[in-house]
């Protein structure tokens, strides 16, 4: 293998014909999936009614806006839905067309593929490995004053793949400064149900206040149900609801996304037992990497972001390693600002944690 080929998290096919391990038979480390599967009172629901494939869904998802509003304590009316985060990231970038954005480096590569599309060559504003990659709302600010024409601000909170987040103090301080600039926000809050306060960090209590802000969030990662393409986007901004809705089809959420979301969100079990899980094995993890050779950083998401410190030991020998035991982890050496000792693994169920510590220990320790 070339050293510099990282492979994602949903790459098993690639890593199945080249490393001859059936995917079935690899854990997958670098997806960010919840370990606990799909929830089972969700299965138990949707069971019996799957006759609701047999028709379309409400055109204006009523009762799932709702469900969602509740759940986030959000108003109902600035609740968008999409098929999965993903088309609401689209459809909000082309609703928007801003000439220029500013992007936070390392992120999510998706950004910066939709701002090219319509036009925009992006800004980046690089996180400091000194600051634990933490955002500094003063230098994004600051930032944003020397460069006037930046139109958009996108922030993914938790950060894929750093896992760091600015909390609700900081998140206001720069949006007050962004709606008095005319600077769009746009909050990726993907992993923001894993934090370990998820008000503590969430924007969308700030959506009602800062009409500059718009919010997603989907259900594949902390719902585990990527396979239902189901997104949500909150915004008190009308007119760029409005936007998005007209670059939208109509029924891009199918009837079974619908129904599904109009229940999980209220399955408390699911999100208690989620919560407990990903805290508890997220502080032990972090405890026992401390005596290897390896730092890792200050996380709220349910992946943790490591830099090996032993010399000659990288991400890819690591990965490397970890597959040919089964476990896929991710090499993070193509993100920008990471170099080649930097690696990301998500937290599964306390076994396959601990198979995989066992992995890292043999060579960093």
């Amino acid at each position: 293998m070339a050293e510099n080929t990282p492979f994602h998290g949903s790459d098993l096919e690639k890593i199945e014909q080249l490393y001859g391990i059936p995917k079935e038979k690899i854990t997958g480390f670098g997806s960010n999936v919840n370990p606990l599967g799909l929830s089972p009172r969700l299965k138990e629901y949707l069971a019996p009614r799957l006759d609701v494939l047999s028709s379309y869904p409400d055109r204006e998802y009523t009762e799932l806006r709702k469900a969602i509003a509740a759940y986030t304590k959000a108003d109902a009316e600035h609740v968008l839905c999409g098929n999965g985060s993903t088309e609401l990231i689209t459809a909000c970038i082309r609703a928007l067309s801003p000439k220029r954005a500013l992007l936070v480096s390392p992120s999510y590569s998706e950004y910066e593929r939709e701002l090219r599309l319509v036009g925009c060559v992006p800004d980046y504003f690089a996180l400091s490995e000194e600051l634990d990659f933490r955002p500094d709302t003063s230098e994004l600010i600051r930032r944003l004053e020397e460069t006037p024409s930046i139109r958009m601000l996108i922030l993914c909170n938790p950060n894929n793949p750093t896992s760091g987040a600015l909390d609700v103090s900081g998140l206001r301080e720069l949006l007050s400064f962004c709606q008095e600039a005319g600077v769009h926000v746009m909050v990726d809050e993907t992993y923001a149900e894993f934090a370990p306060d998820v008000e503590a960090i969430s924007a969308i209590p700030l959506a009602g206040e800062f009409s500059c802000l718009v919010v997603l969030r989907g259900i594949s990662k902390f719902w585990a149900a990527p396979g239902l393409r189901l997104g949500y986007a909150v915004t008190s901004d009308e007119a760029l609801r409005e936007g998005i809705l007209s670059r939208k089809d109509p029924w891009t959420v199918s009837s079974l996304a619908d129904l599904a979301g109009q229940f999980l969100f209220s399955d408390t079990i699911y999100i208690e037992e989620t919560r407990s899980l990903i805290s508890s094995e997220r502080q032990r993890i972090r405890q026992a990497l401390s005596g290897l050779a390896v730092k890792t950083y200050p996380c709220f998401a349910n992946f943790i972001l490591c830099r090996s410190l032993k010399k000659g030991i990288n991400a890819h020998v690591l990965f490397e390693a970890a597959i040919r035991k089964g476990m896929m982890i991710r090499d993070c050496s193509d993100f920008p600002g990471l170099n080649g000792d930097f690696f990301r693994f998500c937290l599964l169920l306390p076994e396959q944690n601990d198979r995989l510590l066992s992995c890292l220990t043999e060579l960093l320790g």
